[in-house]
């Protein structure tokens, strides 16, 4: 493969100027030189990107953690690296390698939480999409030893949104001190990081209950392994449907990926004694409210888990690449980011969207 890249000097890149602002589509975003690269620093050529709730907060601006503005959104590209920059030294990539970028784009790796494994919760990290410029733009800076290596033969829209949705939920299962046949309860199942809970907890041989709304993401739920759907538009009583699925006992674990609070206040009563609330879910202002007496007499442990570290991301492609998991969903160019969005902020998205970029959608 040839790596003399001709790397043009400006480029299509979706813009936002300010929080709650409209999204600006520019055709002449600059793109970084090769020679301004620091050490460590690497340029990518982007195929794709996956689109995220969590790109949607960061045009509302309604996260408590505010943006930096303006900012270049998305957090889940897979392109070539194409430049490295000066004096990196042992790089673990090269020119030409196919790579992920993550939400987390790079940490100190030195602190407590980076010693510990918990990169994502290093007080230096950089975020894609947020607190520094993301993927949707032809051409992304990130870091060489944060981006991942994608296997040979693994599409790169299908690839995208393991990146975030894929490792995010992966971790949380993976945390949730679940065992095979034990039973796991999933709410906004149909939905982006849902779909993909699904296949990975049944990859781990846990039992699911799906919970969300509309024909469309039922089928889907169930054609991925659910063994029971909820809707709770139409349910009367989500907490006593669930006993019923698990013998009165209760789920073993809730992981949640809704953004709601319903979905987190509802878990506490259906999860057996013992259960594990993994929270994944981030709404902007909404509160956990939750019974104190039954959370200490149920010994209900509840666990945030935020995304995931760097071990966590090669795992989980290691398993969708192999065909295990896979994500759900439709490839649209980068100029209908705008309507992405919308279909986000009304729910109306089924799995996942993969924003092509321009060069890709020509070639």
């Amino acid at each position: 493969m040839s790596t003399d890249y001709v790397i043009p000097k400006t480029q299509i890149a979706a813009v936002i100027e300010k929080a709650g602002g409209d999204l600006q589509i520019k055709k002449d975003h600059p793109v970084r030189r090769p020679e301004e690269l620091a050490p460590g620093e690497c340029l990518v050529k982007l195929d794709c990107s996956g689109a995220c709730h969590s790109d949607l907060h960061a045009v509302l601006g309604d996260w408590p953690v505010p943006p930096r503005l303006p900012l270049v959104g998305g957090h889940e590209g897979v392109g070539i690296v194409v430049a490295i920059g000066k004096n990196t030294g042992r790089s673990p990539v090269k020119l030409g390698d196919r790579v992920g970028i993550k939400w987390i784009a790079n940490s100190c790796l030195n602190c407590e939480q980076c010693r510990k494994g918990k990169e994502q919760n290093c007080p230096q990290s950089l975020c894609s999409g947020y607190t520094i410029d993301g993927t949707f733009q032809e051409y992304v800076v990130s870091y060489v030893n944060y981006v991942t290596p994608i296997p040979e033969g693994f599409p790169s829209d299908a690839a995208a949104s393991i990146l975030c949705a894929g490792v995010t939920v992966y971790r949380a299962i993976k945390n949730s001190q679940t065992n095979p046949g034990d039973w796991i309860v999933i709410p906004g199942a149909g939905g982006g990081l849902g779909h993909l809970a699904v296949q990975y907890a049944r990859v781990r041989g846990l039992r699911v209950i799906a919970i969300d709304t509309g024909a469309e993401k039922q089928s889907l739920c169930l054609k991925l392994g659910a063994e029971r759907w909820i809707d709770f538009k139409e349910s009367k009583d989500i907490v006593r449907e669930v006993q019923d699925a698990t013998d009165g006992l209760g789920a073993h674990a809730a992981l949640v990926t809704a953004s709601t609070s319903k979905g987190y206040e509802q878990a506490i009563e259906y999860l057996r004694p013992g259960g594990f609330l993994m929270c994944n879910g981030l709404p902007g202002a909404a509160t956990l409210t939750a019974s104190i007496f039954f959370t200490v007499f149920k010994s209900i442990t509840i666990c945030g888990s935020y995304v995931g570290n760097r071990q966590d991301a090669v795992e989980a492609i290691d398993i969708a690449a192999r065909g295990l998991v896979k994500v759900h969903f439709v490839n649209r160019p980068l100029d209908d980011l705008k309507d992405v969005y919308d279909g986000l902020m009304n729910h109306t998205i089924a799995g996942r969207v993969i924003v092509d970029m321009p060069k890709a959608v020509n070639a």
